[in-house]
């Protein structure tokens, strides 16, 4: 066994396993397989042109080398991004822990209960330190946050705005750059007029709907806009606040001013910079808004037995329900962060969180008097943790970076000063000093914090926040470790068993390519640091872009995008911006098969276009004649199709260049979704199929984790055409020379999990790659072969292959009285998740096992199915007291006195041998979900609830 190569250990079949699995397939070798899946016009000609693979040794050594590249200098630049200490518990047993990371998005409550409380503990942070009444379980990064607050209070406004089209929204001049320039991106394609201004002159037009305020400003401001929410509410103007989540444990909470949305980032809440991400925003908004607030939200309900269970709640808002007619098209969150910054604030607590924000506050107040000393003066009026000085900017720079630290320089005359939770006394002193230097005079010395404030009375908070015992019974590192420990215990993860759903790719999320995310070379960068102390993180990012160029078949690439869904809406945008620059702005015209995820017509509605649902045939096949029909019908409008291949039926259709063609010959072009790029790399690509555009779910086809529904990273390669309009950042240049404005807030968007992805490639090589692609189609083929005689396949290729996924029919089950929910459930008593239910066909399960996963597992997840199928056969419809109706089966009813059940414990619990070896229990039973929506309670209950009457 060749012990140094990678991809031996990620890829799970053995080579022993092989000739078994074909033979169960009914072919002679792996090269068969794959000329029987895919069209052979399609099939790349050559091996892709990447570098040799490295061995997992040699990459540790040049990731660590390549670290030694990036240069670390203390930071305190701000604009929403700042230093902070990630607590060693938290580090270790969440962000490095696969028990965390390697979860899948909580849609099986029953096995998700740890996550889905972590995650309320995040959503009660937020509203108790906003003010607000509701949260969400996180966004993607402050700019995009603020962007679906907009979006938000559009969809809100009044009767008598949309009648008028009321569309101006204002928004201040002390709002972050990048924040603005999202909202720029943001607001043009669906008819929104930004104005930008002074807050205090601004007149209250009824032309607006809507305003962002920032909180406190760009620069360290902290202003009190008690009076201008009032004025806009007498004006029916909702106000939307960008706050910083640490200043809000000293100062007034913006829904005691009357906010009607509160966005931010809680990076600060001990989450490495990592050169922009990934990190959680937060969205915070009034109840009466619940309907039209995106992303998910986790809500508490009860399960069968009236018992407190967690589950995620409302989930006709989102986007796959509504499509087109969605206000967002958000489906994913940054869980993992949202996680780590949750038990932030339950392991420091309330004091805590005073204390460190106090500290902070200290620190910037110490800094601008011994500054003052010296002659340089502070002209913030009152401010948080950032002070803004005169002094020649040049000067101080040079001085700075020669003494390796960060300012912000927004002018000139004008130096920017963030402080931070690092902050100690001695760098207060190498501040001062520096600035001394540049001067030419002594530098003064400061000993100790002072206690003075410079936070107006008026702004001080006074309201209580995170009462819940939670926040309050965990500040020791053991109490810390053993309720992290209790969370895991509650949710299964890919260190437990395979998560075979389907369209998500849960494949392996290697050691390898997780440790340099530890390294503070790699994870304390500022994205707005000068690009030449990040020549580490650049030299990687540039060459993962060209690996995915290579291995797209494109030419240029934007790692910009945070998350798949991002990512379709950069390429749209891109599109739009390609047609308008051939003054052919009326080309808005979008065909979407009717088989597409529900985050396409919601991404193509967001881009401005109007959406053209396209038919697919009985075997699931983009209906070729009914896209001609239309295609020709809207040619004169025509801007793009978005397809997924291959298609969401996990079939490559046959008639894909066809499709591509038409398209083109009618003056569109075309968008692929690259869901499911799993069954691509190395045999064929997007561009060999005539696509123009594709993005990729790097959290998928290339190994970064899901961790418990993000972070994600969903970048977009482009043909020549459309390279000159990838997005750019107003601080930090990137992009295209025509770039359309920001996607995200961060220049790279979540540029520390992009590691993750140079290193699965790096290690995987060529060969890797191809073979990965190949042993996924091997996985899904052989599941396939053993379902079949159990289960009705739906749709195969034209050779009666799948491609790296099938969807089993579970539809006649009602006639026994069982739906395909019941069948998720019961997996559970076997130790699984469920494969993706009901997508993209109701009553179906889609199965995708990936590469990584072995024959053993593989075979146990098959006899678990078949085990379920012979339970279906002796189900009756009119008996609703059985073993799947029942499931999961928790250990509380296994081990209690009385057994009301016409089964068995061991039916229940352990219906085949492998099971007792590795017993996963669910904590909860079946979940209400009908219930938690009735009732609907997304934080943790107040102290009241916990007194006696």
């Amino acid at each position: 066994m060749k012990t140094d190569a990678f991809a031996l250990r990620h890829i799970g079949p053995r080579e022993t396993d092989l000739q078994h699995m074909l033979k169960t397939i009914g072919v002679d070798s792996i090269e068969q397989l794959v000329y029987e899946t895919l069209p052979d016009d399609i099939r790349l000609k050559a091996p892709l042109n990447l570098d040799p693979a490295m061995t997992e040794f040699e990459f540790a050594n040049h990731i660590r080398d390549l670290g030694k590249k990036n240069k670390t200098f203390k930071s305190y630049i701000g604009l929403g991004y700042h230093p902070t200490i990630v607590p060693a518990p938290i580090q270790r047993n969440i962000f490095e822990n696969p028990g965390w990371y390697t979860a899948y998005t909580p849609y099986q409550a029953e096995i998700a209960q740890g996550r889905l409380e972590a995650i309320l503990n995040f959503q009660t942070t937020v509203i108790e330190l906003t003010g607000m009444e509701i949260a969400n379980a996180s966004l993607l990064d402050e700019g995009t946050a603020a962007a679906e607050a907009m979006a938000l209070l559009f969809d809100v406004r009044t009767r008598d705005q949309k009648k008028n089209n009321t569309h101006k929204f204002f928004v201040s001049e002390e709002i972050l750059p990048q924040t603005l320039s999202v909202l720029q991106t943001r607001s043009t394609p669906i008819g929104i007029e930004l104005v930008v201004g002074n807050h205090e002159t601004f007149d209250f037009s009824n032309e607006f709907f809507g305003a962002i305020l920032q909180y406190p400003g760009k620069y360290g401001q902290v202003n009190d806009y008690s009076a201008f929410v009032a004025k806009a509410k007498e004006n029916e103007i909702k106000v939307a606040f960008a706050a910083d989540i640490l200043s809000l444990a000293t100062l007034t909470s913006p829904g005691e001013m009357g906010a009607a949305v509160v966005v931010g980032t809680s990076q600060r809440f001990g989450v490495p910079m990592g050169y922009g991400g990934p990190h959680a925003a937060f969205f915070a908004t009034k109840e009466e808004y619940k309907r039209s607030m995106p992303g998910r939200i986790i809500g508490v309900s009860i399960d069968v037995n009236g018992n407190r269970a967690l589950r995620m709640a409302l989930g006709t808002r989102e986007q796959h329900i509504k499509r087109e007619k969605a206000t967002s098209n958000i489906c994913t969150a940054q869980v993992l962060l949202a996680v780590m910054a949750g038990m932030y604030a339950v392991y420091h607590g309330p004091e805590g969180l005073k204390y460190i924000a106090n500290k902070v506050h200290a620190s910037a107040v110490t800094t601008a008097e011994a500054l003052n000393k010296l002659g340089v003066y502070q002209t913030n009026t009152a401010y948080f943790d950032t002070i803004l000085v005169k002094a020649d900017a040049q000067k101080v720079k040079a001085v700075a970076e020669n003494n390796k630290v960060n300012f912000f320089y927004p002018d000139a005359d004008s130096v920017s000063i963030s402080l931070n939770e690092t902050t100690s006394v001695a760098d207060i002193n190498q501040i001062v000093a520096i600035f001394a230097e540049a001067l030419g005079k002594e530098t003064v010395t400061v000993s100790e914090l002072t206690s003075a404030s410079q936070l107006p009375a008026s702004l001080e908070r006074t309201s209580s926040f995170l009462t819940h015992d939670v926040f309050n019974n965990h500040h020791s590192e053991s109490q810390l470790m053993r309720y992290i420990k209790k969370l895991e215990r509650k949710d299964l993860s890919l260190n437990h068993s395979m998560i075979s759903l389907g369209s998500c790719t849960m494949k392996l999320n290697a050691a390898s390519e997780m440790l340099p995310l530890s390294m503070p070379n790699w994870n304390s960068i500022h994205p707005f640091a000068p690009i030449e102390q990040a020549e580490g993180y650049i030299t990687m990012l540039k060459k993962l872009e060209q690996q995915l160029n290579v291995i797209t078949g494109f030419a240029g690439t934007t790692l910009q995008p945070n998350s798949g869904a991002q990512g379709e809406y950069a390429g749209l945008m891109a599109i739009r911006a390609y047609h308008m620059s051939r003054n052919e702005g009326h080309r808005n015209v979008c065909l979407i098969p009717s088989s597409a995820h529900g985050t396409n017509p919601a991404s193509a509605a967001m881009a401005g276009m109007k959406i053209i649902v396209t038919k697919t045939t009985p075997e699931g096949n983009i209906d070729v004649e009914d896209l001609r029909e239309k295609a020709i019908e809207h040619k004169d409008d025509l801007s793009c199709l978005m397809v997924t291949y291959p298609s969401t039926h996990g079939v490559f259709e046959s008639s894909i260049i066809e499709i591509t063609k038409l398209i083109h010959e009618n003056g569109g072009l075309v968008y692929m979704d690259g869901a499911n790029m799993n069954a691509q790399v190395g045999l064929t690509n997007p561009a060999t199929i005539g696509a123009d555009v594709c993005h990729l779910n790097l959290h998928k086809t290339f190994a970064i984790p899901h961790g418990g529904g993000g972070p994600g990273v969903g970048p977009i390669c482009v043909n020549e055409k459309l390279v000159p309009f990838l997005p750019t950042n107003p601080i930090l240049k990137v992009g295209g020379e025509q770039a359309i404005t920001a996607i995200s807030s961060a220049p790279y968007g979540s540029a520390l999990v992009c590691l993750i992805s140079y290193g699965y490639i790096t290690m995987m090589g060529a060969d890797g790659l191809k073979s990965a692609t190949e042993h996924a189609i091997l996985n899904a083929n052989y599941m396939k072969s053993r379902f079949e005689g159990h289960y009705p396949i739906l749709y195969t290729g034209e050779c009666g292959r799948a491609a790296h996924e099938m969807i089993l029919d579970c539809r006649s089950f009602k006639e026994n009285g069982i739906e395909v929910g019941d069948i998720a459930k019961r997996l559970m008593d076997y130790g699984f998740h469920a494969p993706t239910v009901s997508f993209p066909v109701a009553g179906t399960l889609m199965i995708e096992p990936t590469e990584s996963e072995d024959l053993a597992e593989l075979d146990r997840f098959c006899d678990a199915l078949i085990s379920i199928r012979k339970e279906i056969e002796a189900a009756t419809a009119d008996d609703k007291n059985n073993v799947l109706k029942n499931a999961p089966h928790t250990l509380a009813m296994l081990t209690t006195d009385n057994w009301d059940f016409p089964y068995t414990r061991e039916k229940a619990a352990y219906p085949l041998e492998y099971i007792a070896d590795n017993k996963f229990w669910p904590s909860v039973r079946r979940v209400d979900d009908a219930y938690g929506d009735r009732n609907l309670v997304c934080s943790c209950a107040p102290i009241e609830a916990y007194m006696e009457n």
